[in-house]
């Protein structure tokens, strides 16, 4: 007969935190909250799954609408910079010059 470290006999693995660990996974209140774990996780990695989705429909739209309007107003705005140069450059009034918009 094996000695467990008490230097009783019997199975070493059915201590007391052994026995009052398995009384607990069996129970109820174990069970429901180890499912309601689990639904918790499910509905996680779809909420995840869903933000990753419209992450990349944001991206795209920004991509393919927004970028070329801020390249177009930037465009725009060196041109108005290079006209109101060359209007100084070539003796216009200050007052002729096409103000910033």
């Amino acid at each position: 007969m094996a000695l467990n470290r008490r230097g009783g006999g019997g199975d070493p693995d059915e201590g007391v935190v052994a026995r009052v660990s398995s009384s607990i996974q069996q129970s109820l209140i174990f069970q429901k909250g180890r499912e309601a774990a689990s639904a918790t996780a499910v509905c996680g990695l779809k909420l995840l799954r869903s933000t990753g989705k419209a992450a990349w429909i944001a991206g795209t739209t920004f991509l393919v609408l927004v970028v070329p309007l801020i390249i177009e107003m930037d465009r725009e705005q060196q041109m108005n910079e290079l006209e109101m140069q060359q209007a100084s450059l070539l003796g216009a009034p200050s007052s002729m010059m096409p103000q910033p918009k």
